[in-house]
């Protein structure tokens, strides 16, 4: 009992106490009576009834003990309640589930957004039969072939506009011969008129005569240049170097400017492909803006620049379009479908892998890790979208320890025993 603490050593006499009280109150000691000592009644009988004296001190021995028994339970559950809440703090920091935490820092990020859409050429001009038509006599080029700008791709047959031009030929030639003959009368009635033989009334007439006959020459010539150019234009020439995509025109095919489309020619052989983009993702182009762009069938990528930009979001789908010039390789089919990873530019900021974000009807956040390994809830606003990750543009300086994986499982002001791990190799919880 020397080595027990003072409150215990106070409980135990206490409870010798109250056993001593119980076993008297069961034995009692027999207490002496009469004259002759001997105990018992007035009969000479045992009489277990007590004293007064005994009675009040009884009774004192009863509250006593009882009032320790009291004390007793209650400084037992004070040193219970002390043994099991004295070290909470430590119980409760190493019950905290591990959460692994990633310190993001800042990082020169490269946007990257990935589209699709089709290969076209750039400028894709459509060559028809603009003149009166007639039967396709030859076709001197094939899809395929490169063109120079005036080069012929197929003759028409132009039998009646030829001799329509020749007639108009010879109508200059007879107005000609016309206003020669006036021009000579003239002259000669103008040598007369000082004599009296011809009167100024003549010498106008005369003038009269030559002026409609140069006139009647002009009109030939307009006429006959007319059919020159009708002829002419009988003629398919090519509007511009480039690459035939299409023949639709054979011999003996009858052809006028109803008949559509002859050929299809790449101007320069520029190609493009057109991209279809969310509003959100168009909206963070310009032009200029680098891409690769990889054909279906192939694994080769070719680099190619924005050159346009849809100016109109189509109110069906809610996506624009940008055209990424590229050059011409025989890879890239007009027609052709492709995926194109268009480099939206850089930024320094935080990066986070897609696991860190979390998302509700507030809005984008992440958890970090405050002052006692607390989990805080954290609004960010989401940047560019790299290949290692997320930029978080506003909400964070990079110096936090943000939650990687686990955060749709916490809850805020959560206490959490945090593991940082490397921001190059983030793991999960």
């Amino acid at each position: 009992m020397v080595g027990l603490p003072r409150k215990l050593r106070i409980c135990h006499w206490l409870r010798g106490e109250l056993r001593m009280t119980y076993d008297d109150r069961i034995n009692p000691a027999p207490t002496p009576s009469g004259a002759d000592g001997e105990a018992g009644g007035p009969d000479g009988l045992l009489d277990d009834s007590p004293a007064p004296g005994e009675t009040a001190h009884l009774n004192r021995r009863h509250v006593l003990a009882a009032a320790g028994a009291v004390f007793c339970l209650i400084l037992v559950l004070v040193i219970w309640r002390h043994a099991h809440t004295a070290p909470s703090g430590v119980d409760a920091a190493a019950q905290a589930p591990t959460i692994s935490v990633i310190v993001p820092g800042r990082t020169t990020i490269e946007g990257t957004i990935n589209a699709t859409g089709v290969l076209a050429a750039r400028h894709d001009m459509p060559v028809g039969s603009v003149g009166d038509g007639g039967e396709v006599r030859k076709v001197l080029v094939n899809a395929g072939q490169w063109v120079r700008a005036g080069q012929l791709l197929a003759i028409v047959d132009r039998s009646v506009q030829s001799e329509q031009l020749a007639n108009a030929q010879a109508n200059i030639s007879v107005a000609q011969a016309d206003a020669h003959l006036a021009q000579a009368n003239l002259d000669r009635a103008l040598k007369l008129v000082d004599r009296g033989f011809i009167s100024m009334a003549d010498i106008d007439r005369l003038t009269a005569t030559r002026d409609a006959a140069n006139a009647r020459v002009k009109v030939g010539n307009a006429q006959r240049n007319e059919m020159g150019a009708r002829v002419r234009r009988l003629d398919i020439l090519a509007p511009a170097d480039g690459l035939v995509l299409e023949r639709n025109v054979e011999p003996g095919q009858v052809v006028g400017p109803n008949s559509g489309t002859l050929f299809r020619i790449a101007e320069h052989g520029d190609m493009e492909m057109k991209a279809k983009l969310s509003e959100t993702d168009l909206a963070q182009l310009s032009v200029g803006h680098t891409a690769m762009v990889t054909p279906v069938g192939t694994t080769r990528a070719f680099a190619g620049q924005i050159w346009l930009l849809s100016p109109v979001i189509d109110p069906q789908t809610r996506q624009g379009m940008a055209r990424i010039a590229l050059a011409y390789t025989p890879e890239i089919r007009p027609g052709g479908f492709a995926e194109a990873q268009i480099h939206s530019g850089s930024v320094v900021a935080p990066l986070l892998p897609e696991s860190a974000l979390q998302a509700d009807s507030r809005g984008n956040y992440v958890f970090v890790i405050g002052k006692g390994n607390k989990a805080e809830r954290r609004a960010v606003t989401i940047g560019l979208l790299g290949d290692k990750g997320v930029a978080i543009a506003q909400g964070l300086s990079g110096t936090e320890r943000v939650v990687l994986r686990a955060g749709a499982f916490l809850s805020e002001g959560e206490t959490v025993n945090p593991l940082v791990v490397p921001a190059a190799a983030p793991t999960g919880r």
